[in-house]
């Protein structure tokens, strides 16, 4: 028994340096794997946002080198009304260009509120379009909408 207690021993001794070895190791493993892995998430965190941020710039930039297709629709000459006319003019235009000459004019003639920059207060030639003295600008195409053929 001696002996074999020795050579175990001998074994062990060896193997007690290599086990606490391994067995410092592996806590100093879990201690740096939860170390690095606290310190590492957030690297890891950061380092995908600054690639996904050039990877954005760089899809922004691909996104208006298609160039869309304008809608027929919005480019066709419309005929203004004699109310609408007072403000835009007499020739065709397409309701884009009447929406554009609307805003000029609106600007023009400071026709915005003040306090509430959505809102549009009408003056003479504006009324014989919307019909009221107050309207949105949101409101606004569907009334221009009316008076144009």
């Amino acid at each position: 028994m001696a002996t074999a207690k020795k050579a175990p021993a001998k074994k062990a001794a060896p193997a007690k340096k290599v086990a606490p070895a391994k067995k410092a190791a592996a806590p100093a493993k879990k201690v740096a794997a939860k170390a690095p892995a606290k310190k590492a998430a957030p690297a890891k965190k950061a380092a995908p946002a600054k690639k996904a941020a050039p990877a954005k710039k760089v899809a922004a930039k691909k996104a208006p080198a298609k160039k869309r297709t304008v809608n027929a629709a919005f480019m066709k000459a419309l005929t203004p009304s004699a109310a609408l006319a007072a403000v835009v003019g007499h020739n065709p235009l397409p309701r884009t260009e009447v929406v554009s000459k609307l805003w000029a004019y609106i600007k023009k003639n400071k026709l915005q509120d003040a306090v509430n920059k959505r809102m549009i207060n009408a003056d003479a030639k504006l009324k014989e379009v919307f019909n009221k003295a107050q309207v949105s600008m949101f409101e606004m195409a569907g009334l221009i909408g009316k008076h144009l053929k």
